[in-house]
């Protein structure tokens, strides 16, 4: 028997289960899981529960500040880092420091220094850097690049993309730690990293420089004066407001109670805060233009009040456009239910050619969180020596730079009204490994307008 990939999981909130239950279930064969690291102890504790109890596997637990000494003692190969986002850079970097490759969750990092500190690390050490991007894994999303690459449309020439959070997931953003840029970056870092990921990997290239406006319009005090919310407090626990619908409950949540509301006596962390409070500073709709270094043009825009949870792209080639739908659903964020899986009804892929019939594709699917993106990522992340993928899915501290990079310049954007080149923002950043792609030379030709059917992947 091969001998197993030991690990070690810093930061233990919503998130890290995902990677705990791979580690000691799932991919007990291939993976050791030899400890777990939090600032919060009752959270660390509570995995080790888990950890028993779900798996049968004894896993030690370390406070944050003894992060070197966990390293020292378990002499784990790989560190999962799953911390909050203002912290990704500081445990990455020391866990290559100290000789681990790491996993991290997206973002790999919220600003321009953090990202040029861990791109420096992993030039210096030499580690590998995973970056879990699941969406890239999504059956429907891995379609539309089979179909571009295919060249279905010919050469990419503009995209339009519009992403919609529903008023239940979207809100959830904004009573988190996450409603503060500090900490997560903003929707434009934090939720967008996955939108601009996806469109780098779709369209095989990198962004040059970016323009962006945004605001805060709907989750502000004004908006809960309107709902006539006029006696809330900071936090839904204790808020008199009990008929607001946007209030979280944790005492009626078991999974949400257990992981937060049970260990706010460690750190005073409150994980159910007023979704209009003023002291919120991220925005919550968002229009931003992308130019990229293959002369494609993007108008993207993220709104976090919607009715409904998905988005919409469409893709313009030389040789016709590709629209794509999908329709999630919605979730509170560690609530116990499936995270952003595709909702059949509303979800398509249609290619419409010059000069011929326009046909809708049949759609790859999944169950499963992230459009049933998350079984796959832990597939290539746990499951052992992964064949060859022709659509390149795995991802590493390139293309979390990249990501992230344009959500950065976005925020510079949004402060500055200039548009801002990614080229200024870090050094050295070298190419992502993508697949080729059609270009004009080697678009279909006019009178190849059949549908194109492509094998489940």
């Amino acid at each position: 028997m091969d001998q197993k990939t030991r690990y070690v999981q810093v930061g233990l909130g919503g998130r890290a289960w995902m990677y705990t239950q791979a580690t000691t279930q799932r991919y007990a064969a291939t993976s050791e899981l030899a400890a777990v690291c939090d600032i919060n102890e009752g959270r660390v504790a509570l995995a080790q529960k888990l950890a028993q109890e779900h798996a049968g596997v004894q896993v030690k637990g370390y406070p944050a500040h003894q992060f070197d000494r966990m390293i020292a003692e378990c002499q784990p190969d790989v560190v999962i880092v799953t911390t909050k986002d203002c912290h990704h850079d500081e445990y990455i970097c020391r866990a290559m420091e100290l000789g681990c490759d790491v996993i991290t969750e997206k973002p790999m990092t919220t600003d321009a220094n953090k990202c040029q500190h861990i791109l420096d690390t992993q030039r210096q050490t030499g580690r590998k850097c995973r970056v879990t991007f699941n969406y890239r894994y999504s059956p429907p999303r891995t379609q539309v690049k089979a179909l571009l690459m295919a060249g279905v449309i010919g050469e990419v020439l503009s995209v339009d993309f519009h992403w919609m959070l529903d008023i239940r997931h979207g809100a959830d953003y904004f009573r988190r730690w996450h409603r503060n840029k500090e900490n997560s970056g903003g929707l434009m870092v934090h939720k967008a990293t996955h939108h601009f990921d996806l469109v780098n990997w779709w369209l095989s290239t990198v962004p040059e420089s970016v323009f962006a406006q945004g605001k805060r319009s709907f989750y502000t005090p004004q908006t809960a004066e309107r709902y006539d919310l006029t006696q809330r407090t900071e936090r839904c626990l204790t808020c008199p407001e009990t008929a607001c619908r946007f209030r979280l409950d944790m005492k009626e949540n078991p999974m949400l109670r257990a992981l937060y509301l049970d260990q706010e006596q460690y750190d005073g962390y409150f994980r159910d805060r007023c979704v209009f409070s003023g002291l919120i500073d991220i925005e919550d709709t968002m229009n931003v233009l992308v130019n990229y270094a293959n002369g494609v043009k993007m108008s993207y825009s993220l709104n976090a009040f919607m009715p409904w949870e998905g988005y919409i792209i469409s893709f313009n080639g030389s040789r016709g456009r590709l629209e794509h739908k999908t329709v999630e659903s919605s979730y509170i964020n560690a609530d116990g239910s499936t995270p952003g899986e595709t909702q059949t009804r509303g979800t398509y892929t249609t290619v419409f050619p010059h000069f011929g019939a326009p046909y809708t594709v049949e759609l790859w699917t999944a169950q499963g969180g992230h459009g049933g993106g998350d079984a796959p990522l832990l597939d290539d992340l746990f499951g052992g020596a992964a064949a060859d993928d022709p659509y390149m899915r795995a991802a590493d501290q390139r293309a979390g730079a990249y990501s992230i990079l344009t959500g950065v310049a976005a925020n510079y954007s949004m402060l500055t009204d200039e548009l801002i080149h990614i080229g200024d923002l870090v050094d050295g950043l070298e190419l992502p490994d993508y697949p080729p792609m059609p270009t004009s030379a080697a678009a279909l030709s006019f009178d190849e307008v059949a549908p194109v059917v492509l094998p489940q992947s």
